[in-house]
């Protein structure tokens, strides 16, 4: 009776440890199997041409598992920085080419690049900055031919203006498109070409090439000022404060930051002096274009007319901002000699 008993309780225990612990586990997922399907995935579905690229790569690997991995853990996020400073470039381009390529002169251009730059997806604006952009181009070149009104308007006060440019402009990204439109291959839609939208194209080049490069550099220097200004000034703060045989050690020192700050100064001085004599030479030489547009006729000119005037206002405001800018720097070299001069100088 009581071995009976004992084997009644261990089977209600084995029963219940069973009710307990619930169904058996499920076996383990092949995570690399399904990492690899995934990834296969965003090569055929992804909108963007970087994230899929970096897709493909993990999966024609050598080393499949690894690379595979490297792209869930690592690659995908990467890939989508990377897509989201490609959209940015093309939006920059879309919206550049929308500036610069108007309605009348340019139609297709114009339409597309408006297509491209209110889309909701980032694949329309890299399929205008691949493609549609040189389709539209072509669109928009058959039709004038087809018409013949703009090259049948040329004269050789036309080429000439073309020629002075290739030769004297100022302006790097005008004189490359001048060089091109009288190239000994050019034809008439060349010429015309460089008119309806080409000059006005490589001018926002010359502009923004301007800005981004004194930008970058101003950055640079003040970011480095920054550092160096507040050491010679806390330098200086302590040697004021400090008294007897160590006075003269923290003058020194001080003296040495603040001749530190005067040595950064040296170069944006001279880059921005130089900067406003280009404005100021860009900002005359399309003064000049507004001129000559103004005086000319013909359909070609008229949207020279309609941006000359517009890029010289653009330059001469470079100037002022350049202007200020060499003000700003050539106040902290004053500041730093001061400074230099307070501690060289003996007890303030």
């Amino acid at each position: 009776m009581k071995a009976r008993m004992r084997i009644l309780i261990v089977t209600v225990a084995l029963l219940a440890g069973t009710a307990l612990a619930g169904p058996a586990p499920a076996a383990a997922v092949d995570q690399h199997s399904a990492n690899w399907s995934r990834t296969r995935a965003v090569t055929l579905v992804d909108p963007r041409s970087s994230v899929r690229a970096a897709a493909w790569g993990a999966l024609v690997s050598n080393d499949v598992e690894a690379a595979v991995a490297r792209f869930v853990a690592s690659g995908f996020a990467f890939a989508k920085l990377r897509a989201a400073q490609n959209d940015a470039r093309n939006t920059d381009f879309a919206r550049r080419v929308l500036a610069t390529h108007t309605a009348e002169f340019a139609p297709e251009v114009h339409a597309a690049a408006q297509f491209a730059l209110t889309s909701r997806f980032a694949a329309d604006r890299e399929a205008f900055a691949r493609t549609g952009y040189a389709a539209a181009k072509a669109r928009d070149r058959q039709a004038r031919e087809a018409t013949g009104e703009q090259a049948a308007a040329l004269e050789q006060f036309d080429r000439d203006f073309v020629g002075s440019l290739r030769d004297t402009d100022p302006g790097e990204q005008v004189r490359a498109a001048a060089t091109f439109a009288l190239r000994p291959a050019a034809t008439d839609a060349d010429l015309v070409e460089f008119f309806a939208y080409e000059w006005a194209n490589a001018a926002a080049l010359d502009l923004e090439a301007f800005r981004i490069r004194v930008t970058d550099e101003d950055m640079r220097w003040r970011a480095g000022v920054a550092r160096l200004l507040s050491t010679a000034r806390d330098a200086e703060t302590a040697a004021l404060a400090t008294a007897g045989e160590a006075a003269g050690q923290a003058r020194a020192l001080a003296a040495r930051a603040w001749g530190d700050v005067s040595a950064q100064t040296g170069s944006p001085r001279v880059v921005w002096g130089q900067a406003q004599a280009v404005a100021e030479e860009q900002a005359a030489n399309w003064r000049r274009v507004a001129g000559a547009a103004g005086a000319a006729t013909g359909p070609n000119w008229n949207v020279v007319l309609g941006t000359a005037g517009a890029t010289a206002e653009s330059w001469a405001a470079e100037r002022e901002q350049a202007a200020e800018q060499a003000a700003y720097w050539s106040g902290l070299f004053s500041e730093a000699l001061a400074g230099e001069q307070r501690m060289t100088g003996g007890a303030a």
